[in-house]
């Protein structure tokens, strides 16, 4: 068998991955491109390593040793993205890339709790657990936070 074949098809197969990486909005498919293209680097280490020790005459197989250990990398990386794009899902509600990215630059639009993190027109929160008197002197605790930070 020619080299040019999985070669050919291992280009292929990295060429799609990389529009999958680029052109997808959805995490969970931009991390499938990332395997496919880690799949393609695979097969051009087993291609190689065949071709090599058809050359060489040597009985090593590196090339099949090393693709093992890409393939075990790759499984525990496609498990711990796809534990954190569950976890962001669960607290942003949206997979989607360019949502998520407006979001942590700040672009986030006000919600019900309105521009200042308040919920309403009366935002002192009455007393506070620590004790202090009930006519609001002493701002709210998440105030008192963004004051110390």
């Amino acid at each position: 068998m020619h080299l040019v074949y999985p070669a050919v098809l291992a280009a292929l197969l990295f060429c799609t991955g990389i529009y999958g990486v680029l052109a997808r909005r959805n995490a969970i498919l931009v991390l499938m491109s990332v395997e496919l293209m880690l799949n393609a680097v695979n097969l051009n280490l087993v291609a190689f390593d065949v071709w090599l020790s058809r050359t060489a005459e040597e009985k090593l197989h590196s090339g099949q040793a090393l693709t093992l250990f890409t393939i075990a990398i790759a499984a525990a990386e496609i498990g711990i993205g796809l534990a954190i794009v569950l976890a962001v899902y669960r607290g942003r509600g949206t997979s989607d890339i360019d949502k998520l990215r407006d979001t942590a630059e700040g672009h986030e639009t006000d919600g019900p709790d309105g521009p200042d993190g308040s919920s309403g027109p009366d935002s002192t929160g009455g007393s506070s657990p620590s004790g202090s008197d009930s006519n609001g002197t002493e701002p709210p605790v998440a105030e008192k936070a963004e004051a110390t930070a």
